[in-house]
Parts: structure tokens; sequence; C-alpha cells
């Protein structure tokens, strides 16, 4: 071997360029893939997993539990960091890949970098079909990983050891680009991650990786600043961009120098604090009345580091201003032309920036600021009534669990929810008090999500409260990675809500004329349907057995007692509580369009389409 080459098999040149991969923003500095997580089989064992050992000072290894999970601890941990850091996930071939699908697209419909490292079949053939290999019968060099392509934002197949240089640079370059990332899979075949070759020494080199904040187009933001002063009745939809850019400073100052109140996504929730006066809390079908009122009267729209999902936007119904039009500040062109808007293609922060310098003097008018404030404190009034719990003794509505985590939580705790009714009641009533207290991942709104994220945010954030806010429902699709928790020592905090039933689903079911059919967990009654009593499950208990310290709230007092002493337990800990049923939430504001049967025999589905056909007619195209 001479000077300039050092012979290492694939996986062990992998993992040492890797650990050399550095993120840089404002001066500070990074580890790009900070760790891996692992369940280790045949495809990654003998490659990766070696790989892993020999290099453990320099690549730390987290053991998971369900590889999908895996994926979510690992978004977790990139989101807490604001995107500048990220993990890696490797598996090996057949389910372990396949697994990777649903974490892969969480990923990346939510623009969050994660590296995936699934083992193949071996490139050579020489053991063909080998244990879990899918056989095409037309394409032979189809594999299972094949089905992590569209869900990628970059793929590759490593069939030759020195293919490996120019794809890992290009996989860390979309990790670290914030108009590009999301999950980035280099499909790992297990003859190749053993093969030895001649690495070139420059390969190991630090490397560090700007992540850009590039500035917006003087001409776009000429015609920017031109339309908000035009504007009378604007409105700020602050999405998870404003978080990703670290721009809430800069957003607190754009409004305090305007006025322009902010309405938020889930992903945005938090860009300012609950308290400022500018602060409308949550837009869209599970926004606040005074957010969805403003919304359809506004006649310009800032989207600031938005997608404009169906949920923010009401399924098109939202924006009813025959006059409105839509500015947008989004790193991606993408983005940024949604609704036939005028565009600022920048990094947030730097956008908002130069945005309120074009506009220094320009405020909007008083009568404006005093009608949005007024609507901000009824509103505050309406999350007060939905908090409050005047019998101590009672059992607690899910809207008062909220209520008592808020009185008990710090400014620095994350709150983490993906799926069930919580997203809703959370969007409408909490109250963010720091940027990264409010963790919803309302992208894919994956159900269990939150127990593994909860294990990434606390690796990103060791100190800090971080609680996991789940349903039965979600709790049975993923409690596994309690037993990583517990292995691991993070001390995160799970709130048990028990409502024996896909409650956001039955809702929705009975909105749309499906009757609540298959949403409950209850035992077959005779008849066949499911209307006998809640089954014998006890989740408390499950969640003791996998080592978590388990505390049962059965009023509001224990359950305030529970969430205290869950905050200052230095382990895992489950506060478990059953809820009173009834809807305490405020209702929705405004629609969203879940199609609903066009003939039925059933008097409840043709009631659901009448209603149905009426909302549908205030769907507005923006051109």
């Amino acid at each position: 071997m001479s000077a300039a080459t050092r012979r290492l098999t694939t996986a062990q040149a992998l993992v040492r360029f890797l650990s050399a991969q550095y993120t840089e923003r404002d001066g500070v500095r990074r580890r790009l893939i900070a760790g891996t997580w692992g369940i280790f089989g045949h495809g990654n064992v003998a490659g990766i997993g070696q790989a892993l050992v020999e290099y453990a000072e320099v690549m730390p290894y987290h053991q998971g539990r369900n590889e999908q999970a895996m994926v979510h601890a690992a978004v977790g941990y990139a989101r807490q960091l604001n995107r500048l850091s990220a993990q890696a996930v490797t598996t090996s071939i057949g389910p372990g890949a396949t697994n990777l699908v649903t974490g892969a697209a969480l990923a990346t419909v939510n623009r969050l970098p994660v590296l995936l490292l699934p083992g193949d079949y071996f490139a050579s053939r020489v053991a063909d079909p080998l244990l879990q290999q899918l056989e095409h019968p037309a394409e032979a060099d189809v594999s299972v990983n094949d089905t992590l392509r569209p869900v990628s934002r970059y793929f590759d197949r490593i069939t030759r050891p020195e293919a490996l240089i120019p794809s890992a640079l290009n996989a860390v370059r979309v990790l670290a680009d914030p108009a590009e990332t999301g999950a980035v899979t280099l499909a790992l075949p297990q003859d190749v991650q053993a093969e030895a070759y001649d690495w070139p020494e420059e390969f190991f080199a630090e490397r560090v990786w700007s992540v850009r904040r590039p500035a917006p187009d003087p001409v776009e933001l000429a015609a920017a600043a031109q339309a908000v002063r035009a504007a009378r009745r604007p409105l700020v939809v602050a999405g998870g961009g404003v978080h990703h850019s670290e721009a809430e400073e800069a957003l607190k100052a754009f409004v305090d120098a305007t006025g322009v109140p902010v309405a938020s996504t889930q992903a945005g929730k938090g860009s300012l604090r609950h308290d400022h006066p500018a602060d409308l809390g949550g837009i869209g079908h599970t926004g606040t009345a005074v957010s969805d009122g403003l919304a359809r009267t506004a006649d310009l729209v800032i989207g600031v580091g938005t997608r404009y999902t169906d949920f923010t936007t009401a399924s098109g119904t939202l924006f009813q201003n025959p006059d409105v039009r839509f500015l947008n500040v989004n790193i991606t062109g993408f983005d940024a032309h949604k609704l036939a808007a005028r565009t600022l293609v920048c990094d947030a922060r730097t956008g908002l920036e130069q945005l309120a310098g074009a506009l220094a003097g320009h405020r909007v008018e008083p009568s404006y600021e005093a009608e949005y404030r007024a609507g901000k404190e009824r509103w505050e009034r309406v999350v007060l009534a939905a908090y409050r719990a005047d019998d101590d003794t009672a059992v607690p509505t899910q809207t008062q669990v909220l209520g008592a985590l808020d009185a008990v939580v710090g400014d620095a705790d994350v709150v983490i929810n993906a799926a069930g009714s919580l997203p809703g009641d959370l969007h409408k009533l909490w109250r963010s008090r720091s940027p990264r207290q409010y963790h919803l991942e309302y992208g894919y709104s994956c159900m269990g999500y939150e127990i593994p994220a909860a294990l990434g945010v606390q690796q990103a954030a060791p100190g800090t409260p971080v609680w996991a806010l789940v349903g039965d429902g979600t709790y049975l699709m993923n409690p596994t990675e309690i037993v990583t928790a517990v292995q691991e020592n993070l001390p995160v905090k799970l709130v048990l809500v028990q409502n024996h039933g896909y409650a956001s689903i039955g809702g929705l079911s009975e909105s749309v004329g499906a009757e609540r059919f298959g949403t409950a967990y209850r035992h077959r009654a005779a008849d066949g349907s499911f209307t006998g009593a809640p089954l014998p499950v006890d989740l408390a208990a499950n969640a003791a057995s996998l080592g978590m310290e388990v505390l049962r709230a059965k009023t509001v007092r224990e359950l305030r007692n529970a969430l205290a002493e869950a905050r200052a337990c230095d382990r895992p800990t489950c506060v478990y509580v059953e809820t009173d049923p009834a809807p305490t939430a405020p209702p929705a504001e405004a629609w969203w369009d879940v199609p609903v049967a066009e003939v039925s025999a059933r008097e409840a589905a043709a009631r659901a389409r009448a209603r149905y056909d009426s909302e549908v007619a205030g769907r507005r195209r923006h051109l």
C-alpha cells in the first residue's frame, strides 16, 4: 500500500468517511453524522457491523428494536438540531430494509435529513437467490431496496468499492443542503461491504459542508416590499422553515416593525412565543378562530417556509378574499411558487431581515392591529376554558391533560406528538414558549413516531425534559423503543392517554357517514359489531414490563402530581391516564376535504354527502 492510499473494506471506508464530515452555519460547526442506529442481520452484520466495531471511537452506535423506529429517532434528532446534524441507520436485507420505507417517507416529506444504509443482495450474484432476496422475473437488478427510491432524495446501490467515492460525496451533499435534504439511501450489497480496496487518503480528509443562507434576488425583494406596502390586511403563515433557518428572531423583528400578525402551521408553531401580541396560533383545519378569521379576509398571505398542505389551506377553502395574493419566502423554488405567489427564493432568516429593511417605516393600520389583538384575547379565554378543571377529583378530559402539562413544563421542555386527536387539540390550544418546544410531526402524521422521536430529541438535547404524548392507538403501533430508552438511559417522559380506540378517526368516520365503523377497541358483539365492553388491555403494565417507571393517574389532581414527578425523574417515566371521552376541544374552524360516498342507501352517508357538497363549493384555485 502506498503512502497515498489506505486499504480498508468498503464498510470501513464509509464509516471513516462519515466520521470526518461536518456542517457549518453562522460559524458553528457540527458533526454531520453524529451516530448510527442499527439492527444487525445478514446483509450488514459482517460489513457495517464490523466497521462500527472497528471505529467505535469515532462513530457512536445506538441499538434499536424496530427499523422504522430507528429512522424516527434519527429524524427527531435532526429536527431538534435544525437539520445541521443527522444520524445514520443500518439494517439487514429483506424485511429490515423494507421496514425503513415509512420512516424514509416521513423524513423526506418533512425535509429532514437521515442517512439509510440497508444491506443488499450479493453484487457478484454468487449466491442467488439468497435468504430474503426478492426475485424479479424480468429485472434481475431489482431488490427490495428499490422501494426506497421514491421516498429518498438521493439513492444509489454501491456495486463496486470505488463507486462509493462519488456516491458518498453526493449523499452528504444532499443531507447538508437545506433545499434538497431528506432521506438519503446508500444500498450496500453485503459482499461489497466486506471487499477491500486501496482508498485515496483524501477521501478521509475532514470536510466542512457550508449550509447556505442564500439572499433574495433584488428584483424579487423590491416586488415583495411593494406588495406588503400595498396590502391592508397582510398575514404571515409561519412554517417549519422558520425553525430550520433559526429565523425566529428575524420574524419577531419583522413583526415588531410592521405589525403584521403571524399564524403558524403545525411545523411552524412556536415561531413566535404564544404571548407575543401578534401570535395568533395555528392556522387551517386545526387552527384558531382568530387565525382562520383573518385568513379569510387577508389580502396578502406571506408564507415563510411553508409547504401549504391541505390542513393549512383548509383544502383550498380558507383564503376567501377575492383580491388575495401570496408572497412566499422559501429556500426552494418548488415551494415558493405555490398558489401562484410572488417569490423570495432564499433562506428564511436572510429573506425576513432584508424584507424588513426594505419596509423601513411601514406599518399596518392601527385598526387592523386592534382587531387581531382583540381576537387573540378572545381565543385565550377559549384556551383557558378548555384547560380548566373545576373538580380536581374528576376524570380528566384530553384538553385538561394538556392544561395540566402546560402548568408543569418549563420554557425549554419539548413536547412531541404526531397522530390521533392530540395534534388538533395541541395546534389550537398549546401555548408555545420557545422555538423547539412544540414538536409535531404532521407532514406524514405517522402513528408510532412519538416515542422513538423522543429518544432522538433527548440525544440531541441532553438535560432537557422531553415529553412524548401518545394515545392508546399510537402506543400499540410502536412501543418497543421504550426498551432502547432504558438501555441508553434516556429519561424521556411518556404521557399515555387511554381512550379505548382511534378517537380522531372515529370522529372523522362519523362526520363522513361511516358511523365510527372499526374505530373502537372493544369486544366483538354477537351481531358482529365492535360495540361490546372495552378490551381488558393494561397499557401501563406493558410500559412497566418494558422497563419504564409508571405513574397511574385517575383524577385531575393525581395527573398534576404525576406529571410533576415525571418531570423530576432521571429515568424513563410513563404517566398513564384514562380520559373522559367527551370532546372538550373547540370545534374545527375550517374545513378539510375527505371525499364522501356520492351515493349510499344509509342515511348517515347521505347527510354527510350533502354537507360535503356545500363545503366543496367554497374551494378556490389560486392562479
